[in-house]
């Protein structure tokens, strides 16, 4: 049974649009590749929380950037859910058992990766210890408060260097970590639909950094960009 201040967001996952989380959708008939992530809700010590991992530092494409635990959809997984529990278990360990899964948010798309990604809601209803499990692949696992992405202070706008522009976060104890591209707009739309938001200042930026992004990777031009429906935009990546 969820707690009653998960029910907003129970609620938005029946009615919400891909319209409403991103200006990406797969196009029709688009040979994409299917993912998943696990946006899971928990309670901690600081009160109701989300679970990120934070990806290595050394890895040559998008080192350091934080996300939902999640990957691709293997043949041997039955849906999205079980790719997304599964995922999760392999990054950080969670015990899939102690996870209530309560909807799943309309699926987007990633340009710059042709993944076209469902992003299954869960409850952490038993929670149990989690912890990177390969180095080689996640730098950290993140339990962030709620609170926190609520907090205007937190709250910025990040530049992409090709331009692009959409909603940040600075989290963790030191507030030095920074949270953008996919992951970012999924929460920031979703906490903006329910009816969690606070008014923040949009004028506050963080210029991306090359090699967060492309890591050891030279850039490559990014496919045309449609008009934009909502006030920001998300960069590449999750």
């Amino acid at each position: 049974m969820l707690p009653d201040w998960l029910e907003p967001v129970r609620k938005a996952a029946e009615t919400i649009t891909a319209d409403e989380l991103s200006r990406f959708v797969p196009p029709e008939d688009a040979e994409t590749r299917d993912g998943a992530v696990l946006m899971l809700f928990g309670e901690g010590p600081a009160g109701p929380d989300l679970l990120l991992t934070e990806r290595a530092h050394h890895m040559r494409s998008h080192p350091g950037q934080v996300s939902f635990p999640g990957g691709s959809i293997d043949p041997t997984d039955v849906d999205p859910v079980a790719a997304a529990l599964r995922e999760a278990e392999e990054e950080t360990g969670l015990d899939p058992a102690g996870v209530e899964v309560f909807g799943t948010l309309p699926e987007l798309w990633l340009p710059p990766s042709n993944f076209a990604v469902t992003t299954v809601l869960g409850w952490w209803r038993e929670q149990t210890p989690v912890s990177v499990v390969d180095p080689d692949e996640v730098h950290q696992v993140l339990r962030v408060p709620i609170e926190e992405l609520l907090d205007p202070a937190h709250r910025m706008t990040t530049v992409h260097p090709l331009g692009r522009v959409g909603p940040g976060f600075l989290i963790g104890p030191g507030r030095d970590v920074v949270l953008w591209g996919f992951t970012a707009g999924i929460i920031s739309r979703l906490f903006e639909y329910v009816g969690w938001a606070r008014d923040w200042d949009p004028e506050v930026t963080f210029e991306l950094e090359d090699r967060m992004i492309f890591g050891s990777n030279k850039p490559t031009p990014l496919p045309p960009m449609p008009p934009p429906n909502t006030s920001f935009q998300e960069g590449p990546g999750q």
